[in-house]
């Protein structure tokens, strides 16, 4: 049923006449009568008995009048919700993001998008980034943070936003090694490590690390909270390798690797260029803004 042939029909059966309903409605009266013609045909009724001196409402032109003002407002409204889902007024969008992200700062981020989008809703999931990957997939999330490595990323899914985080290692003031300003990946192999517990982004990325330079580490901790890998280490339970910024924010000794500098790769996934939900579409547009506290995107292929 057209909204607007709709509008038309209301006019008449409410002013009881067409040529007072066509000034209102700014029509030609040939047009108005050509649109409750086309109305009618559309029904498979005739909405009005027409005589020279009157137009009144059929059985059925009484029944669609009596629905017409809801249908017309429901109209109305759900075309309301669009434009303001459009223009980002209001909406949700679900954002995955990989434990340990550092190369982002996510609460500036996020703080940024609700002050210029109050009235979005964003649901925050942290997971590995194999979850994350098949949850974007799947269209649980509409985009998500995740560490990479050399596998491409798969089918459907593109990276829309690229980081690089330069991995240091981090030791307590007690430890052997606390005055070393860098040290080789060779020289780690006799000391004792504070890592991730298997799955998650960082620790699949160090233990690959150092996989291909040929060191066997010895694993004397895993944990899949940050807090506590920085707390064992600040007590010189062992070493950890982390990303550039969380060895900056946790005050202990940082060293720096070598050879190669080594640094993991992050990216803020989705499956088009530019997503379909305008909401993330908004936070994607966001990201790219200069004055945030994140780090240059460069690109890369890589996928963890």
């Amino acid at each position: 049923m057209d909204s607007r042939k709709l509008t038309h029909f209301a006019a008449v059966a409410e002013l009881g006449n067409f040529t007072r309903a066509a000034e209102i409605l700014h029509l030609s009266q040939s047009g108005l009568s050509a649109s409750i013609r086309a109305l009618e045909n559309d029904l498979g009724c005739t909405l009005f008995e027409r005589t020279t001196r009157s137009v009144l409402l059929t059985a059925s032109g009484h029944l669609l009048h009596r629905h017409a003002p809801r249908i017309l407002r429901e109209i109305a409204d759900a075309q309301n919700s669009l434009d303001a889902l459009k223009d980002c007024d209001t909406g949700s969008f679900a954002l995955g993001v990989v434990q340990t992200l550092s190369a982002v700062d996510l609460p500036a981020v996020l703080a940024q998008f609700h002050l210029h989008h109050p009235g979005i809703n964003v649901t925050l999931i942290e997971a590995p980034s194999a979850d994350l990957l098949a949850a974007v997939e799947s269209a649980d999330l509409d985009l998500a943070y995740v560490a990479l490595d050399s596998t491409a990323l798969p089918p459907g899914l593109v990276a829309l936003r690229n980081y690089t985080e330069r991995l240091l290692l981090v030791v307590g003031e007690a430890h052997a090694l606390a005055e070393r300003s860098t040290i080789e990946l060779a020289e780690l192999q006799d000391h004792s490590f504070i890592d991730f517990q298997a799955g998650l982004g960082l620790e699949t990325v160090v233990a690959a690390l150092f996989a291909e330079s040929g060191v066997h580490r010895h694993i004397a901790f895993r944990t899949s909270e940050m807090d506590l890998v920085l707390a064992l280490v600040r007590h010189s339970l062992g070493v950890a390798v982390v990303p550039e910024p969380i060895a900056e924010r946790s005050g202990l000794r940082q060293i720096l690797l070598t050879p190669g500098n080594p640094a993991r790769e992050v990216a803020l996934i989705g499956r088009t260029p530019s997503p379909t939900n305008p909401a993330a579409r908004a936070f994607l547009r966001l990201t790219a803004d200069p004055d945030l506290n994140m780090r240059t995107p460069r690109q890369s292929r890589r996928k963890l």
